[in-house]
């Protein structure tokens, strides 16, 4: 059995659940890295990482480096004499960094891999409307998700499920998945396997505001996994013209009704306190929406005050 000397890497709320579970293990914490405290809302205050305050709040050795590359703390990482590196949702790190533990470094990643590579797989894999995913650990190399895997656990997509909901069933199958991997590792080397790629590999890149907006020309099922992929956050777009007036709109819940019709793609239909939106095969029944510099609303809140015209319409 290997007496193992842990070292963690994350910042964001899904990383916290993982270092909490090993808190709880017996398994020994030489210390945590995080982000930089960041200044964040309106007053520009500094504002630590979900890690942070609750490495903080248990007492473990915190870490918070600027430069990942810096000397500095690379001497400081050898100081700890950690033997095994565990990253969640954090950057890049230099080759210099992982490879420094005797067993490796290795990554939780929400998806099956080698699918879903990339910054956003919980939203992709929702966007493309598939039925499961999952959490995979793998160790790193030098290009991103592309190492060894060690293991994987399968998660169901629930049709009601959006990126919110997702988000949280993978962070806890996460945290259960690296504690599995961690008592592997404890009792010996354990197997890799490479990752093999075909021409069918998905992919799940950054996002960014041309990917959050909706094309209505496309069907409801399509449009739908969009919408439920993006929410609660970022939150995929689209342009209201109501007449001469033109808002900018997030939309984080809707549903499908698919029937025949004659409107056009992006044609509004109000009928008791009901938005829905034409689209190829149906509408789009939206149901939670936000104004730009408003707060997210339920839609019948925003029809007492939005006065529609005839000819309004998504774009």
């Amino acid at each position: 059995m290997r007496n193992l000397r842990i070292l963690f890497m994350g910042s964001p709320e899904f990383a916290v659940s993982t270092l909490e579970a090993l808190v709880q293990s017996s398994y020994l914490l030489v210390g945590v890295v995080t982000a930089p405290d960041r200044p964040a809302g309106r007053g520009r205050k500094l504002q630590e990482s979900a890690v942070s305050a609750y490495a903080m709040k248990v007492g473990l050795r915190l870490l918070k480096p600027t430069n990942l590359k810096d000397p500095e703390f690379h001497k400081e990482l050898r100081s700890l004499e950690a033997n095994l590196q565990i990253v969640v949702a954090f950057r890049m790190l230099p080759k210099v960094v992982w490879q420094l533990p005797q067993y490796g470094t290795f990554n939780l990643h929400a998806s099956l891999l080698p699918n879903y590579r990339g910054a956003a797989p919980i939203n992709w894999a929702i966007i493309n409307g598939e039925t499961r995913t999952g959490v995979t650990t793998f160790f790193i190399d030098e290009k991103i998700d592309t190492g060894a895997l060690i293991l994987q656990s399968e998660v169901i997509i629930e049709a009601e499920d959006n990126a919110g909901s997702l988000h949280d069933k993978l962070m806890y199958k996460g945290a259960e998945l690296v504690i599995e991997t961690v008592r592997a590792l404890a009792s010996g080397p354990v197997g890799r396997k490479e990752q093999t790629v075909g021409p069918d590999l998905k992919m799940a890149p950054k996002l960014n505001p041309e990917i959050c907006r909706i094309d209505w020309k496309k069907k409801a099922q399509a449009i739908y996994d969009h919408i439920r992929g993006l929410s609660p956050y970022p939150a995929a777009s689209t342009t209201l013209n109501n007449g001469s007036e033109v808002l900018s709109l997030k939309i984080t819940g809707a549903r499908v009704e698919l029937t025949a019709h004659n409107y056009p793609a992006g044609h509004i239909v109000v009928h008791e306190k009901v938005l829905k939106v034409a689209v190829k095969d149906g509408f789009l029944h939206l149901l939670e929406v936000q104004l730009a510099g408003r707060r997210k609303m339920q839609v019948r809140e925003v029809l007492n005050g939005l006065r529609l015209a005839e000819s309004a319409y998504m774009v």
